[in-house]
């Protein structure tokens, strides 16, 4: 089935005859990149589901009234961003995942213990050192990295210039490098 046009989906979504099924489609055209965009933020299979869980669901709620200021991918990319933000934050508070090795599960624990996990493949030497980064340099690291995002629309997505946005990869990519180089 070949994707439907932003527009497309949007037009077919405001008759309520078929909002339904347009936002099927919207879900089946996009999940997977959510899905990924997610995983590599929160880490784990259960708990990705789950925050793609609530993105949808905002989606959903907010999809009437998108005003087309930016892409629909974009926008969709914000929402799972800041509700991953929102989720490790949640988490932290509760103490059950941590970016800081002295407190909770940290993330770099989740990835050495997921059943695929081989710490002999660059793969999963890169997701380690991922993980490593501070939260903000993660994200502009993902974004980057896999998504190959543009930093013009990385900008609009994380709501920050594009400047910080360059620092923030730069960073990333040294410390990423100094990671592998290093262990």
């Amino acid at each position: 089935m070949p994707p439907y046009s932003d527009a497309e989906l949007l037009l077919a979504f405001q008759e309520p005859s078929q909002r339904e099924s347009a936002f099927t489609r919207l879900v089946r055209q996009y999940q997977e990149r959510l899905y990924w965009h997610i995983r590599r933020m929160v880490v784990t299979h259960d708990d990705v589901n789950d925050v793609l869980q609530i993105v949808w669901i905002r989606v959903w709620k907010g999809l009437e009234g998108f005003r087309s200021d930016s892409q629909l991918y974009t926008w969709l990319y914000r929402i799972a961003t800041n509700e991953c933000l929102s989720y490790l934050d949640q988490q932290k508070r509760k103490g059950t995942v941590s970016l800081d090795p002295e407190g909770g599960v940290n993330l770099t624990q989740q990835v050495r213990a997921d059943a695929h996990f081989d710490a002999e493949k660059a793969e999963w030497k890169l997701q380690l050192a991922i993980q490593e980064l501070p939260e903000k340099q993660r994200l502009v690291f993902t974004l980057r990295y896999y998504d190959e995002m543009p930093y013009e629309e990385m900008s609009r997505v994380l709501e920050t210039s594009e400047g910080a946005l360059k620092a923030s990869y730069h960073h990333a990519v040294k410390k990423v490098e100094d990671y592998l180089l290093n262990r």
